[in-house]
């Protein structure tokens, strides 16, 4: 088994919004797998599975679903004064914030809560291993 396991079920294709993050099955499996790959190339065993299921669409780290992982999370933004910016003016845009996501839509989940569930999990791997 690899140290980090994400799988991603699907049993439909998200709805048709343009809001949306990923919009398509496909094009959420494409990021996972870029996840996975950036993972593998820092030398963290890892794997990517996506699985047709009944069932709304989901994803599971290492048998978790993400949604509970990110509940026993306290994710902070930024605050303007600790940014690297600090003073400049913002000409750059990144999306809807990270705190509003459509939590029914998986598809719509933000990469930095992926990646702090990633984070979190492979932080606990870490913590109870022996040596």
């Amino acid at each position: 088994m690899a140290m980090i396991d994400i799988e991603y079920r699907h049993s439909s294709e998200p709805p048709d919004d343009e809001d949306l993050r990923r919009w398509s099955v496909e094009e959420m499996e494409k990021y996972l797998k870029g996840l996975v790959f950036d993972m593998q190339v820092a030398d963290i065993s890892s794997k990517f599975t996506s699985v047709e299921k009944e069932g709304p669409n989901s994803l599971y780290i290492n048998g978790r679903k993400i949604q509970d992982i990110l509940d026993g999370l306290e994710i902070k933004p930024l605050e303007v004064d600790e940014s690297c910016d600090h003073g400049k003016t913002n000409i750059v845009g990144f999306g809807r914030p990270v705190n509003q996501w459509r939590k029914d839509v998986i598809e719509d989940i933000p990469d930095v809560l992926v990646k702090n569930a990633i984070s979190k999990v492979y932080g606990d791997i870490l913590k109870n291993r022996i040596l």
